[in-house]
């Protein structure tokens, strides 16, 4: 196993005793990934390193989340920094950590973080007391993936560019994956419709038709009638729910919407001349240190 892995992490895996476990594998997959991209950030400059930058704040948001859920918990946020991703990790963070209450995070987010505007525009103090940290994680995402959006295809220099298309190509499937996930799980929920639809991001193929009847959907079939006029997503249905060609072993909506994301991020790569080969680089040996536990299972995932 050594010897096959050797090419891309030899230096990473030359000093681990043998035997190989899995979780060792995950874990210098991901020490590789987080050297490298701090390594091509540190030799960024201009709208590249904004970029960069762009793609390090949802694992913030995930890791504020985390932090937030401690604090109501009352739990020793200090324990919670060594769970936290690499990549969502700012110099700040620490700060966090001596917050007592959510009134304190939520004024030490606000002052230290590169989140604050997410926060300042979509959330206030009582929220994180009253809101279920789902629905907060999704409020930042909506306006985090706003924001990027934007960036990526208004920005002097990146608009009407290679970079802007793919980008707006990606950004868009996140956010009508985003759409269609928070529909299907708020079923049997106290989230209300209105509510719901506040989570939807205000861009994507399915924005704003299907965003809308996305959010009268009352179930899977209202969910299958909001995306009928995307044809990729109404044939993601067919075969998540054994109706499409050779659906003898249907696939799951969620393997199906990952296979597009992989899909989309190696297609990254036969254009020149792109900061979306940056994102699609993350995304693809994500997936090296996901997928290793299930080397044990026999296969790759």
């Amino acid at each position: 196993m050594k010897l096959q892995l050797s090419p891309a992490y030899g230096d990473y895996l030359a000093n681990v005793p043998s035997p190989l476990s899995t979780s060792v594998i995950a874990a210098k997959a991901n020490e590789k990934l987080i050297a490298e991209f701090r390594y091509i950030r540190a030799n960024s400059t201009g709208t590249l390193a904004k970029f960069m930058d762009f793609l390090t704040y949802g694992y913030m948001i995930d890791n504020v989340a985390l932090l937030i859920t401690g604090t109501l918990h009352e739990r020793d946020t200090r324990e919670l920094l060594e769970r936290c991703h690499p990549l969502g990790v700012f110099e700040t963070m620490p700060v966090l950590c001596v917050a007592t209450n959510v009134e304190e995070l939520y004024n030490s987010v606000l002052v230290e973080t590169p989140l604050a505007p997410y926060f300042k525009n979509t959330l206030s103090s009582a929220d994180l007391d009253e809101l279920n940290i789902e629905i907060i994680r999704n409020t930042l995402y909506k306006s985090y993936l706003e924001d990027f959006h934007d960036f990526c295809v208004t920005t002097p220099g990146l608009a009407g560019t290679p970079t802007a298309e793919l980008m707006s190509e990606v950004l868009s499937f996140e956010a009508d994956r985003r759409a269609i996930n928070i529909t299907i799980n708020s079923f049997g929920t106290e989230l209300s419709k209105q509510d719901r639809k506040k989570l939807y991001p205000s861009f994507g193929k399915l924005y704003p038709e299907g965003s809308y009847m996305l959010s009268k959907a009352d179930d899977v079939e209202g969910v299958k009638a909001a995306v009928e006029g995307v044809s990729e997503y109404k044939s993601f249905f067919e075969q998540g729910m054994g109706q499409g060609a050779g659906s003898g072993h249907p696939k799951s909506l969620e393997d199906l919407f990952y296979q597009k994301e992989m899909d989309i991020a190696k297609m990254a790569f036969t254009q020149q001349f792109t900061y979306g080969v940056v994102f699609s680089w993350v995304k693809l040996r994500e997936q090296v240190r996901l997928y290793s536990p299930t080397l044990s299972l026999g296969g790759l995932g």
